[in-house]
């Protein structure tokens, strides 16, 4: 069926009608990035009311901070770990329902549920069972001889915080490799298996390389995830503790910004922040993109 094509008369109309989206993005997303870029170039009094010129000044200072260095270190553990543990575990619950044949929906339905949590949440409903003192599944540990601390211990910390990101973001990555998966020709499986190739031999030479697409798109989009919507699973869980051990970039410009009241480096670090992001999605399109096998 062939949609009706409308064709307005003049351009009133179909700029009324995106006028308020345009606005949307216009006062939520380009009036606040001029502003980081404005105050990333200026010293601003705690209030935000009087700023000076300091030219490259909040750059200087925070590449010449060892704080920020170890910040950009947590941030590329956490980002590796969460997309590592995100993608693998999405892929092999897909797999796994890909071969149900009784009840899939109810297991789709189950996986698909984390991804409706807020990130704050996940990261208390996590923080709640490896809690120290009254966490479940530190009780458990305890038991059997194994000590955990996220509180004190840097790395058990890490881990936390990777596992609750992860774990929220292993839904999204289940509905698209799922998605992939179902759309695998069942002809080329089957003519693979009467050749004699094993379910691990078919899945690492047929199913991965068709799904690199797939992944390649889910990589992009899980690195960006970690960089820039985890901040509420930190704030819940560690608030970038213990040490500075999960205060990662985008933790370290709140961090800044609103409880230091250094205005002018949280601006500068958040732009450093997005260089990083768009330079690490070009370098994934332009050599990552290569090895994907689009059929």
């Amino acid at each position: 069926m062939i949609g009706k094509k409308v064709i307005f008369r003049s351009r009133g109309l179909p700029l009324l009608l995106l006028a308020p989206q345009l606005l949307v993005i216009l006062v939520f997303f380009f009036w606040p990035a001029g502003q980081a870029v404005y105050q990333a170039f200026h010293l601003a009094d705690p209030f935000g009311q009087h700023f000076e010129y300091v030219g490259l000044d909040n750059f200087r200072r925070l590449f010449n901070s060892p704080e920020y260095y170890a910040s950009l270190w947590a941030t590329t553990v956490f980002s590796a770990g969460v997309a590592i543990v995100s993608l693998g575990s999405g892929l092999l619950l897909a797999a796994f329902v890909d071969h149900v044949r009784r009840g899939r929906a109810v297991y789709k339905s189950l996986i698909i549920w984390p991804y409706a949590v807020a990130p704050v949440l996940a990261g208390v409903l996590w923080l709640f069972l490896f809690h120290p003192i009254y966490g479940v599944v530190a009780f458990a540990l305890a038991r059997i001889g194994i000590g955990w601390n996220p509180l004190l211990n840097s790395n058990q910390a890490m881990a936390l915080v990777v596992m609750a990101a992860a774990w929220k973001q292993v839904s999204y990555n289940f509905v698209f490799f799922l998605a992939g998966l179902q759309a695998i020709p069942r002809s080329v499986l089957e003519a693979a298996a009467i050749d004699g190739a094993g379910p691990l031999y078919r899945f690492r030479t047929i199913v991965l390389p068709l799904l690199t697409p797939t992944t390649f798109f889910l990589l992009v989009i899980n690195l960006v995830y970690a960089f820039f919507d985890t901040f509420g699973i930190i704030h819940a869980v560690t608030h970038g503790g213990p040490g500075g051990a999960t205060n990662i970039l985008v933790y370290k410009v709140f961090a800044d910004g609103f409880i230091g009241q250094d205005l002018g480096s949280s601006a500068a670090q958040s732009i450093v922040l997005m260089v990083i992001v768009v330079s690490l999605t070009v370098l994934q399109f332009r050599f990552l993109e290569r090895k994907v096998h689009y059929g």
